[in-house]
C-alpha cells in the first residue's frame, strides 16, 4: 500500500464527480438517448448548477491538505476557472476508465460503479458528489483508521417514496442478504462494540435493536455524505457479483431497479472492515424552505465537519437561494487555492 508524503500514512485519494448540466455538446448526446422509466431521473434538478464548485476544491486544500490526489470525474467538459495542470489533480473523462460496452451514460451509478477502474486510484478512497463539502480543517483519521474506512453502523428500514432512492437501497439489500443469508446475527455479535457504539447515536442504536431479531437486513442507516472505500471492496463485489452491476451499468439513465454505490458502503459494514465515526461529523441539507435558513448557519458557522447541499423538488427561488449559498461559501473560504487558474 503505499505511503503519503510524510511516508508515515497510507495514502488517500479523494473522487468526485460532476457534470456540467448546460454544456450544449452534452444536451445533444443525452437527447439521442431516451430516459429511463424512473421520471425523477431526467429532472432539471439532477443537472442545474449551484455554482459553487470552486468551494469545494478550496475546502479541499484548506481543510484536507493531506489529500494525495483528486481524481475529478467529467464527461468531457471543464470548469473554464479549473487549472488542470495542478500535480494533485487528475482528469477523469468516463472514456478513460468504463468500459465501452457501458458507453454513453448519464447513469450516476455506472459512473460510481466503475470507480475503481480509475488508473492510479488508491486504496483509500473518499468519493464525492459534487453537492458535498467540508467545512473545517479534518484529519485522514476521521476517514480511514487503522486502514479501514470510518462509517456509522446502524440498521433501518427502507423508505420508498415519491423522489426517495428507497429502490436503489432494495436492490443493494438483494445483493446483501443473498451473499450474507442467515448471517445477520453472528455479524451483529462479531462486531457487537461497533454495532452498539454510542458514536452511532443513541437513536440508530435503538434501531438497530428493535431490528436486530430479524435474521435477514432490512436496511441500514445511511447519511448523504461523502464515503470512505477501498478500493479491493469494488474489485471483490465486481468479482463475486459481476452480472448485477453490469446489468445496471448497461442502462443509461437510471432506473429504479438498479443498484448504486451505497452497495459497497453496506458490504464493508457487513464484513466489519469499518471503523465507527459520530454520525453527528456530518449532515445532509435535503433543501425546502424549512430548512435553507438553517443550511446556510451551518455553512458560515462551520457547525459540521461536512455537509450536503442537496438540490429537490422543493427547492424554490433557485437562484435566489444559490447565490446565498455561494455567498456562505464565499465567507469561509475567500481565497483562490491551487486548483483555480
Amino acid at each position: 500500500m503505499g505511503k503519503n508524503n510524510t511516508g508515515n500514512a497510507p495514502d488517500i485519494d479523494v473522487v468526485i464527480a460532476w457534470v456540467d448540466g448546460s454544456d450544449p455538446e452534452w444536451l445533444r448526446e443525452k437527447s439521442q438517448y431516451s430516459p429511463s422509466s424512473m421520471a425523477e431521473s431526467d429532472t432539471p434538478v439532477r443537472y442545474r448548477d449551484w455554482d459553487i464548485l470552486r468551494y469545494w476544491f478550496r475546502s479541499i486544500e484548506k481543510f484536507a491538505p493531506w489529500v494525495r490526489k483528486i481524481h475529478f470525474i467529467t464527461w468531457g467538459h471543464l470548469p473554464p476557472w479549473l487549472d488542470t495542470a495542478s500535480p494533485k489533480l487528475n482528469i477523469v473523462k468516463h472514456t478513460d476508465y468504463i468500459p465501452q460496452e457501458y458507453l454513453p451514460t448519464f447513469n450516476s451509478h455506472t459512473i460510481e460503479l466503475n470507480m475503481h477502474r480509475i488508473k492510479g486510484l488508491a486504496e483509500q478512497f473518499i468519493y464525492f458528489n459534487d453537492d458535498m463539502f467540508i467545512t473545517k480543517p479534518v484529519s485522514p483519521e476521521d476517514f480511514f483508521k487503522n486502514g479501514k474506512p470510518c462509517d456509522t453502523y446502524g440498521l433501518n428500514c427502507i423508505y420508498f417514496g415519491e423522489n426517495s432512492a428507497g429502490h436503489f437501497c432494495g436492490s443493494d439489500l438483494e445483493v446483501i442478504n443473498t451473499e450474507f443469508k442467515g448471517q445477520k446475527k453472528a455479524i451483529i455479535k462479531r462486531d457487537r462494540r461497533k454495532w452498539y457504539s454510542m458514536k452511532n447515536g443513541a437513536r440508530i442504536c435503538l434501531k438497530t435493536f428493535l431490528l436486530g431479531g430479524w435474521d435477514w437486513f432490512p436496511g441500514f442507516h445511511y447519511d448523504h455524505l461523502p464515503s470512505s472505500f477501498l478500493k479491493s471492496t469494488l474489485e471483490e463485489v465486481w468479482q463475486k457479483y459481476g452480472e448485477v452491476l453490469d446489468k445496471t451499468c448497461r442502462d443509461r439513465f437510471r432506473r429504479e431497479s438498479n443498484v448504486n454505490q451505497w452497495l459497497f458502503k453496506f458490504w464493508q459494514l457487513c464484513k466489519g472492515s469499518c471503523e465507527v465515526r459520530s454520525s453527528r461529523f456530518g449532515r445532509a441539507f435535503h433543501i425546502d424552505d424549512g430548512n435553507f435558513d438553517e443550511l446556510c448557519r451551518a455553512i458560515t458557522g462551520q457547525t459540521y465537519s461536512m455537509i450536503c447541499v442537496n438540490d429537490t423538488p422543493m427547492t424554490t427561488e433557485f437562484e435566489q437561494k444559490k447565490n446565498r449559498v455561494r455567498d456562505c461559501f464565499e465567507a469561509v473560504l475567500p481565497e483562490k487555492c491551487s486548483f483555480e487558474k
